[in-house]
């Protein structure tokens, strides 16, 4: 157990302001508003936590420990969750910005991303099988040798898949979103 051992409490920017984020172990609390500039998630522990409208821009992940967590309307400029610990591995976005992302070789069956923004996201090697991608901008995402199996992209927009190097058996995607598909033969769709 780390030194720093937060249970159910809820912060908000001023307590993070005045006091400055402790590295350590938060379980079941609540961040409101929050922004983390300047600060560092390495080696933290987050279970089953929400952060709401919180700013994560570029925080160090080094090691950290995501489990159940739940981030809603935050801003995630990049953010490297490859450098997150591997195992247990367990996030849901709501209605976040999380662009210039790397997700590279994480493993997240069945994370839902739901009406946010995902653009220059790297999936390459990540495993999202059975991920619902509800509502969400997925341009310039990198796809490749990514485990896409059962994944749902049906509200999906602006991705483009080569199924050829990615594993998308019994995935679902919109007819309106087959040209996202069959970018790489340069072929016009009407």
């Amino acid at each position: 157990m780390q030194e720093n051992y937060q249970y159910n409490q809820i912060f908000n920017a001023e307590a993070i302001n005045v006091k400055g984020f402790a590295k350590g172990e938060y379980e079941n609390c609540v961040f409101n508003n929050c922004h983390f500039e300047n600060c560092s998630f390495s080696n933290s522990l987050f279970i089953d936590c929400e952060f709401n409208d919180c700013n994560l821009s570029m925080v160090p992940l080094q090691q950290t420990v995501f489990r159940g967590v739940q981030f809603n309307h935050c801003k995630m400029l990049a953010m490297r969750f490859d450098t997150c610990q591997k195992n247990g591995l367990s996030v849901a976005f709501n209605g976040c910005m999380l662009q210039q992302s790397s997700f590279y070789q994480a493993q997240l069956p069945k994370t839902r991303f739901h009406q946010s923004t995902l653009q220059g996201v790297d999936f390459t090697e990540a495993n999202l099988a059975g991920a619902i991608f509800s509502d969400c901008n997925l341009l310039q995402a990198i796809f490749y040798q990514t485990h896409l199996e059962k994944a749902d992209f049906t509200t999906a927009v602006d991705y483009s898949i080569n199924p050829e190097s990615n594993r998308i058996a019994k995935a679902k995607f919109a007819a309106t979103g087959l040209a996202g598909l069959l970018h790489k033969y340069s072929i016009v769709i009407t």
